[in-house]
Parts: structure tokens; sequence; C-alpha cells
């Protein structure tokens, strides 16, 4: 997969609600929406003994990466893998599937057996956590409303209810106690984009006005975590 722009604001809940009642008229509903035009997304996401991952994206290294095992709308049937890397302004996702069996082992910080017949991100997890001691840290989960265009290969989502949790292993739970993270009325807009960004769609988002930001959303999470360890 081509890297691609990625775009990271804070938004308010009023300029939230304003800027979905735009989106809706120019770009439709991604098609995995679904009726509720929305769904819930669940990361589990790794470090190593260091939190180096962490710890990069507050300095802002260049390249950075990060291992995150995420599942949709808390259904344990389609579990995916996902290796998010971010150089020089730009981003690329790669991904592979995961049996339920393999995601439990990764859940309790357990090495997977060797095989060559692996895909490249299992296989690069499960070197990290040899040489470097990756683990499960924290779990993100959040509510998304996507849009999708064709033009740009364009995908804007709007993103509430971000909350973390402790409870690795509930991970594939229905329901487990997670902590809002974002103050009160606070959200996160995202823009993804290939080589362009279509002009009404800049036009109407209005984005040189929002505050941008560089923060990850696993950032968010664990920086509180940390900050009470301390």
């Amino acid at each position: 997969m081509d890297y691609r722009h990625e775009l990271k604001y804070m938004v308010t809940a009023e300029d939230m609600a304003l800027l979905e009642g735009r989106i809706r008229r120019l770009v439709p509903l991604d098609a995995h929406a679904g009726e509720a035009g929305m769904y819930q997304i669940r990361s589990l996401y790794f470090d190593d003994y260091h939190n180096s991952y962490y710890l990069e994206n507050e300095i802002g290294t260049d390249p950075r990466e990060k291992f995150r095992i995420r599942i949709y709308n808390g259904d344990s049937g389609r579990i995916s893998l996902e290796l998010k890397r971010k150089e020089h302004g730009m981003t690329q996702k790669l991904s592979c599937l995961l049996e339920e069996e393999q995601c439990r082992t990764l859940m309790e910080g357990r090495l997977l057996p060797v095989n060559g017949n692996d895909p490249p991100v299992l296989k690069k997890l499960n070197l990290l956590m040899r040489t470097r001691l990756l683990r499960p840290k924290v779990i993100v989960e959040y509510d998304r409303v996507p849009f999708a265009d064709k033009l740009g290969n364009t995908r804007i989502t709007l993103d509430r209810n971000m909350a973390s949790s402790d409870e690795i292993g509930r991970f594939l739970e229905p329901k487990l106690r997670r902590r809002p993270i974002m103050a009160a009325g606070r959200h996160i807009l995202e823009v993804k984009y290939d080589e362009f960004l279509p002009d009404y769609i800049y036009r109407n988002l209005q984005l040189s006005k929002l505050r941008q930001t560089a923060f990850s959303k696993y950032y968010l999470c664990r920086r509180y975590a940390l900050k009470e360890n301390l």
C-alpha cells in the first residue's frame, strides 16, 4: 500500500456537528458504516519495555511506527493486525487477519510459533516481541462516522467518545471498563487522501482554521496511564 496524507484535528462538539452537516451533503458515507451510519473501533496497541513508540510520538521521531490489533463493533469474528508507519508526514498501513487463538496468545503477551508462511506484518511483530520485548499496553476505543470519496481516494472520519482501558484480557469481550480521554465536548476529525485533497472538500471543511494535532490516539490514551505511574 502506498503512503497517504493524514491530517488530524481536535474540534469542539459544535464544530463537529457543523462539519458533519457539510460533509453529508458532499461525500457519501462509507459502505461499512451500516444502517447506524457509524461503527465502534477497538484497538489493542503494543509497545516495548521503554515505551519507545509512545516517546517517539511525543518527540516527533521520523520515521516511526506502531502495531495494533483491531476489531469493529466488538465483533471477534474479524480480527486484524495492523502496522501503521509514518514518514515525512505521510502514513502507510499494512495489515493481515488473525485467528482468534492467535489474538488471545498475543493479548497475553506470549509469542506465537515461528511460521515461514505467516504474513510479513505478523512476522515482524513476532520478531520484535522477541528482540525488543513488545507487549500489549492499552486498549483504545471510540465511535467513528466515516465518509469516503473516490476523488483523491479521500476519507473523512469523525471520531467521538474516545476512551482507554487497561483490561487487556477482556479485549475481545463485548463490554469492558473504560475511561474517557478527551475533555468534555472535544472530538477528533481525520482527513486522509492520496495525491490531492479535492478543493470542494477543503473549502467546506475550512481546515486552515482548525487546530491540527500530531499526536496519535495511542499517545493520548497512554499519556494518562503513564502519568499515574510516575
